[in-house]
C-alpha cells in the first residue's frame, strides 16, 4: 500500500470557479470573454521602458527581502498622497509578488491554530483557501443586494466570536463594483477597536473609483496600528504579468511577514520593482485616462442593463457589474453555461466568488467598448428568449 502523498489540507480546497469558463472559451470560435479580471490597456511605455532600462543596465540580481529601497520610500509617498497615512519605508513597507501573496503572508504570519477571519462575500476566490492554509477558520459574511454589497456594522458584529481576530475589507470590491465611502467605514472602525481585531484592508483596485476619492479604513482614528493595507500595481496601473504588489502596517507584523516572505519567495521580481518606481512617480495621468476609459465602459454597461430590464445596482469601483439573473429561474451556474453554449459569451457565475453570490453573474467591462456592445447584443438575445 503506498503512502498517499497529498495533503488532507491541500486536497479538501476547491480549484478557482472562474478558471472553468475560460478554458472552454479559449478553445471555441468565435467566443467573446467578459470574465477575466484584467485591465486591456498595456502597461503605460515610460513604464515598460524603465523595465528595458534596468535589464539594459544588468540590474538582474535580488534586491533586500523587503524590497528596493527607491520603491518602498515611492510607495510611502504615494499613500501619503492617496489614502493620507505615513508609513516608514524602511519597517513599515514590504514588496510582494502581487497583492496575493502578501494576503497570504498576512493570515501566515498573524493567525494561530482556531483563530476566526471575518471574510464578506461575494469577494476575491483567495481570502477563504488561504485562511485555511494558515490554520485559521474562515467565517464568510453574506454581503446583500440592497445594501449595494457594502458591509454594515449589525453584519459584523453578528459574525463576531471571542475567536475573531482579523476582518477582511475587500473594497473596492471583485465582483461586485461596490465601495465603501468613510461615512460606511467609520461604525466598522467602532466595532473593530471594540473588539479588538486586526484589519486586513485589500485596496487593488483604489485607483478605479467612480464616485469621489477611495477612503482606506487605515486613515480613520485609531485604526492605522491595526489595519494592514494591501495594493499593487495589477489593476490600476495595467502591470498584472509583472507581478508587483506591496502591504504596508504595523512593524511588528510587516517583520514576520518579511521572514515569510524572505524563506518562500527571497524577494519580488527585481525589473518590476524598477519599473514600479517610474509608475509611482510618473503615470498618474495613465491612470486618470484609463480611469476614464473603464468609467465610459461602465456607464454603457448600466445603460444597456436598463434598457434590457436587467437588474443590476450601480457599481462606483473596480471594473465589474454584478446584475441580478434571479428573475430566470436558472442557476447562475447554469445561467453562465448556456450563455456561453447558445451564444458564446463567457461571464462568471456569482457563486465563484461565495455562496451568496447565487442569482448574479460578474461581467468584466475591462474591454473594448466594440467587444462590449457585440457581447452585450448577444445577451440581449439570449434574454429576450429567456422570457419568451
Amino acid at each position: 500500500m503506498t503512502r498517499n502523498p497529498l495533503s488532507k489540507k491541500a486536497v479538501s480546497l476547491a480549484p478557482s470557479g472562474i478558471r472553468k469558463f475560460f478554458d472552454i472559451v479559449s478553445e471555441m470560435e468565435d467566443a467573446i470573454s467578459l470574465g477575466v479580471g484584467e485591465p486591456d490597456f498595456d502597461t503605460p511605455w515610460r513604464v515598460r521602458e524603465e523595465g528595458i532600462y534596468s535589464l539594459e543596465r544588468g540590474r538582474t540580481f535580488y534586491t533586500s527581502n523587503a524590497g528596493l529601497k527607491e520603491l518602498k520610500i515611492e510607495i510611502s509617498r504615494y499613500l501619503e498622497r492617496t489614502i493620507h497615512v505615513t508609513y516608514n519605508h524602511a519597517s513599515e513597507v514590504l514588496v510582494t509578488v502581487g497583492g496575493s501573496e502578501a494576503i497570504d503572508l498576512a493570515f501566515r504570519a498573524m493567525l494561530d491554530s482556531g483563530d476566526e477571519v471575518l471574510i464578506p462575500q461575494p469577494s476575491y476566490v483567495s481570502y477563504l483557501p488561504c485562511a485555511v492554509l494558515a490554520d485559521g477558520v474562515p467565517v464568510t459574511i453574506p454581503l446583500k443586494h440592497e445594501n449595494a454589497f457594502r458591509l454594515t456594522r449589525e453584519e459584523l458584529e453578528a459574525a463576531i466570536t471571542p475567536r475573531t481576530k482579523i476582518l477582511v475589507l475587500p473594497f473596492p470590491n471583485n465582483p461586485t463594483g461596490s465601495v465603501m465611502t468613510k461615512e460606511d467605514l467609520e461604525p466598522i472602525a467602532e466595532v473593530v477597536k471594540e473588539h479588538d481585531l486586526y484589519v486586513v484592508s485589500d485596496e487593488i483596485y483604489s485607483e478605479l473609483t467612480y464616485s469621489g476619492q477611495h477612503c482606506s479604513i487605515a486613515s480613520l482614528p485609531g485604526m492605522r496600528e491595526r489595519t494592514l493595507v494591501i495594493n499593487g500595481f495589477s489593476k490600476g496601473f495595467a502591470m498584472t504579468g509583472w507581478r508587483l504588489g506591496y502591504v504596508c502596517g504595523p512593524a511588528p507584523i510587516v517583520e514576520q511577514m518579511t521572514k515569510i516572505h524572505q524563506y518562500a519567495i527571497m524577494c519580488a521580481p527585481t525589473t518590476s520593482q524598477y519599473a514600479a518606481v517610474e509608475a509611482l512617480r510618473n503615470c498618474g495621468k495613465d491612470v486618470e485616462n484609463m480611469r476614464e476609459s473603464y468609467n465610459q465602459r461602465r456607464r454603457f454597461l448600466m445603460n444597456e442593463f436598463r434598457k434590457m430590464g436587467l437588474q443590476c445596482f450601480e457599481p462606483f469601483g473596480a471594473f465589474y457589474a454584478f446584475p441580478s439573473i434571479q428573475e430566470f429561474g436558472m442557476t447562475s451556474e447554469e445561467f453562465a453555461t448556456r450563455l456561453l453554449q447558445e451564444e458564446k459569451v463567457a461571464v462568471v457565475p456569482g457563486t465563484a466568488f461565495g455562496d451568496c453570490g447565487e442569482g448574479f453573474l460578474r461581467i468584466s467591462y475591462a474591454y473594448s467598448l466594440e467587444d462590449l456592445k457585440e457581447a452585450i447584443g448577444r445577451l440581449e438575445k439570449f434574454v429576450r428568449r429567456l422570457r419568451k
